[in-house]
């Protein structure tokens, strides 16, 4: 969970990566839920919510070429204030 901020004007600039992105990630092995939605308050803010079967799962993500790309757009899109933190569970629920 958590969320990052784009500048305002930039969002119509980052759409389509952030939409390669989703598509890309929903596709993975082990990906349960991937999702971006822009905060109705302050439309700078995207909430990032993911849950991945399991931490493997979630580790192959990171190593994925969609991963890298996606991180390489943040300079130009101008993605700032990423605050993302990762919840385990251990009552046999997906996390």
């Amino acid at each position: 969970m958590g969320t990052m901020r784009i500048p305002e004007g930039a969002l119509e600039v980052a759409r389509p990566a952030m939409a390669a992105m989703l598509a890309a990630s929903r596709a993975e092995d082990g990906c349960l839920a991937y999702n971006y939605a822009q905060d109705v308050l302050d439309p700078r803010i995207i909430h990032i919510s993911e849950r991945w079967r399991d931490r493997a799962a979630l580790d192959a993500h990171f190593r994925t070429p969609h991963m890298a790309e996606w991180r390489a757009q943040f300079g130009a899109i101008g993605i700032t204030d990423r605050d993302l933190q990762l919840y385990e569970s251990d009552d046999g629920q997906p996390i």
